[in-house]
């Protein structure tokens, strides 16, 4: 097959969405697809000077942005003018409510292609820019409702996307719940593990790894760490992502306590295995989510998880079984609930075992053959 991921993003932006569609890309790729990424020539940053590259295999088109409304909104209409030049039997498109899903869908008709589209789970729209909301409302009377009559098949990554938005715009029989998933690399003992000894944490270690965006949460983290050092001497915290928005916030609320560090962003799938398997919690104290990679990433693990339950985690996370959830914002109930497994090897050891059997019906290569699946059944349906 000739398979098309479209996005506003991609490598090297760092972001979820970005690693969903670079985990399904080289893969389709080693299984001898021809594969081809199309997003805008930005890093949500700066410009990605080179228009055409190919990284491990898949083709990646950089088409100019416009102009752009937020960090994570531009406008690049050229898509609609450069992806017909193409023959593909796959336009996949991924995040709900942009322009170049609607091109998408307006080339995969004129092509004759079959569109594919995963949502992402973007429906929530606090923190984001009053530039925006004129567009959102256009979205939702209008654009979504012509995006999703253009689609032949909506993947959701949560079933709580279905009741909640999806049935305004598209018929139940096009959805697929197809959720995200993590690298086996995970489940590799990295030996010897450093992290702890590089950073000169002794103790317990809590982590907290994502983009510090304001959706996030990692300031609620940083409040709940303050309280527990207030009693406790014997735990560190480590903040790990880059910044968007929130970065600063964390530093200046962690600056007078040498056992918190925010270190930026990490990247390549080793270091990443050893940051999880030297840390003893993971927390997700965020606002809203999809459905996070990272929770997945954790289980593999074997970490215990605190994290809200908001859109798609607790379907994922059942409570005293995978970790806790705890509401946003609750500072207290995070600092029982990280004390309480980090204060019993007996709960610790149980989640931990838990969450590794769990994280094996999420390995990559399981979600990327489920897409494959849906790819054939879409184009000889």
């Amino acid at each position: 097959m000739k398979i098309a991921h479209i996005n506003m993003f991609y490598l090297p932006t760092f972001g979820g969405v970005e690693k969903v569609m670079q985990e399904l890309a080289e893969r389709q790729f080693k299984a001898g697809h021809e594969v081809h990424v199309f997003c805008c020539n930005s890093d949500k940053y700066s410009k990605v000077k080179r228009k055409t590259e190919i990284i491990n295999g898949v083709i990646v088109h950089r088409l100019p942005y416009w102009f752009r409304l937020s960090l994570s909104t531009h406008i690049w209409p050229s898509l609609l003018w450069k992806l017909p030049k193409y023959n593909f039997d796959i336009l996949h498109t991924h995040v709900s409510g942009h322009l170049y899903v609607l091109i998408a869908g307006l080339v995969s008709k004129f092509k004759k292609s079959k569109h594919i589209h995963t949502t992402h789970c973007p429906w929530t729209d606090a923190f984001r820019s009053w530039k925006l909301k004129p567009f959102l409302l256009l979205n939702n009377l209008i654009f979504n409702k012509l995006s999703f009559n253009l689609i032949d098949k909506v993947v959701s990554i949560t079933p709580w996307e279905v009741d909640t938005y999806l049935k305004k715009y598209t018929n139940k029989n096009k959805i697929k719940i197809l959720p995200n998933g993590m690298d086996p690399i995970l489940y590799k003992k990295i030996s010897p593990n450093n992290f702890k000894k590089n950073l000169g944490i002794k103790g317990k270690l809590v982590l907290f790894f994502g983009r510090l965006n304001p959706t996030k949460g990692p300031e609620m983290l940083a409040k709940a760490a303050i309280e527990i050092t207030k009693e406790r001497k014997d735990i560190s915290f480590v903040w790990i992502g880059p910044d968007e928005g929130k970065a600063e916030e964390v530093k200046k609320l962690i600056a007078p306590y040498e056992n918190m560090q925010y270190l930026g962003p990490i990247q390549g799938k080793e270091k990443i295995a050893e940051m999880y398997q030297a840390a003893d919690i993971y927390v997700l104290p965020s606002y809203r989510e999809g459905l996070p990679l990272t929770l997945f990433e954790a289980y593999a693990s074997g970490l215990p998880i605190v994290a809200s339950p908001v859109n798609g985690i607790p379907y994922e996370l059942k409570e005293n079984e995978n970790g806790f959830l705890v509401n946003y914002g609750d500072i207290n109930n995070i600092k029982k609930r990280i004390l309480e497994v980090l204060d019993s090897p007996t709960l610790s050891k149980k989640l931990a075992e838990n969450n590794i059997k769990k994280a094996k019906n999420y390995s990559w290569d399981i979600i990327n053959q489920r897409y494959v699946d849906l790819y054939k059944q879409t184009l000889f349906s």
